[in-house]
């Protein structure tokens, strides 16, 4: 039946909850690093009880965690993260120049084929790999040089927070980054492409044909067909049949395109989630009622997931990396809330149950299909 693992990150620390292959009954262990604001958590698919952790906070700065155990004990490991050469500068929010730093790591991307391989998206945003698990990091500096000049912060920051790894091409690899867009390497990370066509950005880019300067908010693929790419924009969700040369709106029927995760069925290529929220001023559901909503075509075609999920007076938000899915059948979807809860579908969206109640506001869910 198998066992799930859920990484949750929160802005006081990090949970580590499991259960059966039923996820009926849930262990809670943490919070770990309790009062730090734990960004993303990761495991290695190769090694699923190595797990590496960003560990930030605004007084003592970031530290990489690490843990060979399933999360039980964790260690340092490397964290020096220094842009290659001169890192030289990108846009501000004002249009001016502003220099290239180092604030914080948002997303880590465990190799799919080797335990100590490991990617890291950081802010400013940049990526960085590591080939001894985490001890010492290289930036790919390929990637800044696809116009990174023009890149600019969105509300959040300048984050690299999306980075998928082709299981069936070693050398591709995709990174979105907010707000510069959708980026594309088909040389394990030596030199980089935007793929950006068809990104509507009118309110912050007037130029329709502008390679850069989108605020992507997330992409997903499907592992069987790693061409097909779904994207969670500023506004609008998108779908790319082509890798990423060009895209198309699939917003469809949902009651508002803009919202931050997306994410797509385990053994279903063409049922895609999203949670819609109700606009970039106000993060929360529309009409104050939690939905997350279900394509079973691909896009354009949506249905609204309620069973268990409060349809009064929820005001929470659902961040870019904090819904996930496991592999079991049948297939589970996890998200966490602003509010502390953690909600999972033990049948695919159809009904919902809240995990967890009352952590701190969750910044990430990562789940793990264990034997």
């Amino acid at each position: 039946m198998g066992r799930v693992r859920l990484l949750v990150g929160t802005k006081k620390g990090a949970f580590v909850l499991t259960a059966d292959g039923k996820r009926e009954n849930w262990a809670v262990s943490g919070p770990h690093f309790a009062g730090w604001e734990i960004y993303h958590l990761k495991g290695s698919p190769v090694n699923p009880d190595r797990i590496y952790a960003s560990q930030t906070s605004g007084w003592f700065g970031q530290q990489v965690q690490r843990s060979d155990d399933g999360g039980q004990t964790w260690e340092p490991v490397g964290n020096a993260f220094i842009y290659d050469g001169v890192p030289g500068t990108h846009q501000w929010y004002d249009g001016t120049q502003h220099p290239w730093e180092f604030k914080r790591v948002w997303h880590f991307e465990p190799s799919l084929t080797d335990p100590d391989t490991v990617y890291a998206g950081a802010e400013d945003a940049a990526l960085f790999r590591s080939s001894d698990a985490g001890k010492t990091w290289q930036e790919l500096p390929g990637l800044r040089n696809a116009k990174g000049n023009l890149w600019q912060p969105g509300a959040g920051g300048m984050c690299l927070h999306t980075i998928l790894l082709d299981p069936t091409n070693a050398a591709r690899i995709y990174v979105a980054i907010s707000a510069a867009g959708a980026f594309r390497s088909d040389d394990s990370g030596q030199t980089w492409q935007p793929i950006n066509r068809g990104l509507k950005s009118p309110f912050e880019l007037p130029d329709p044909t502008a390679e850069v300067g989108h605020c992507v908010h997330r992409i997903a693929m499907h592992a069987s067909r790693p061409g097909v790419l779904f994207m969670q924009k500023h506004w609008d969700v998108m779908r790319s049949d082509n890798a990423g040369d060009s895209w198309n709106e699939v917003s469809g029927n949902l009651p508002s395109d803009f919202g931050f995760p997306i994410d797509v069925h385990a053994h279903e290529p063409e049922t895609i989630y999203v949670v819609p929220i109700k606009s970039d001023s106000e993060h929360f559901p529309p009409d104050g009622k939690l939905r997350v909503y279900r394509s079973r075509t691909g896009g354009n075609e949506w249905e609204a997931l309620t069973n268990g999920l409060p349809q009064r007076d929820c005001y929470v938000n659902v961040l870019r990396d904090a819904m996930t899915v496991d592999s079991l059948d049948k297939c589970g979807i996890y998200f966490g809330t602003t509010g502390g809860q953690v909600y999972g579908s033990a049948d695919a969206g159809d009904t919902w149950k809240p995990i967890v109640h009352d952590l701190p506001a969750v910044l990430s869910v990562e789940v793990q299909t264990l034997p």
